[in-house]
């Protein structure tokens, strides 16, 4: 696979991860918290069917990555670099996914008082955290990843900051996955509350 020869992510690639780190975290906050009107208004339905999908997107990435881990581990760069680059692409349908679900329609919560809750929060809690720690990491990763060639990635922090991006997101996306099935299945609607987004 080719890579970039020049450019600012091959010269910054430091800068453009934190500069797309603080563009994710504006995007994220404001479609949550503020009240910008650019998300077509979407039905409880929807909410529910994008939710589905964003599972479906998040367990194909955890085989993504596991299988770019194999790759690694035996020594195979190209098929690497292409499941990371797929898991990465993967990670992007989520959020726009995401960003559509929450800002257009809204989100489940567990209601007070309903079984094994705090569990359920603290999954997502670890969840959440674990998602906006790997940004930066996933970031200069994938930056580093394709911008050079496999001889120049040994001479960078690629495979340490690699490590650390995957080992969050994989934490990370399986609690979110267990997070979606115990909304799912376990709880029955008298447990659940939806809560109309912001925009």
């Amino acid at each position: 696979m080719s890579t970039v020869r020049g450019g600012i992510a091959r010269e910054h690639p430091r800068a453009l991860a934190a500069l797309l780190t603080v563009v994710g975290y504006v995007v994220v906050v404001g479609t949550l918290y503020a009240d910008t009107g650019i998300y077509p208004e979407i039905s409880e339905g929807t909410v529910d069917l994008l939710s589905d999908a964003i599972a479906v997107v998040n367990t194909a990435t955890i085989g993504t990555l596991l299988a770019g881990i194999y790759f690694i581990r035996t020594d195979q760069i190209e098929k690497h670099r292409a499941a990371m680059i797929s898991a990465f692409l993967l990670i992007l349908v989520f959020l726009v996914m995401y960003l559509l679900k929450t800002g257009g329609g809204g989100r489940k919560e567990i209601v007070a008082g309903a079984p094994l809750r705090s569990l359920y929060l603290g999954m997502l809690g670890v969840h959440i955290l674990l998602s906006v720690l790997a940004v930066p990491f996933v970031l200069y990763a994938i930056t580093l990843g394709v911008t050079r060639t496999p001889s120049e990635l040994k001479r960078t922090a690629h495979a340490t900051v690699g490590r650390i991006a995957v080992s969050a997101w994989l934490v990370s996306l399986v609690l979110g996955v267990v997070a979606y099935l115990m909304l799912t299945f376990y709880y029955g609607p008298e447990q659940i509350e939806f809560v109309r987004g912001m925009a």
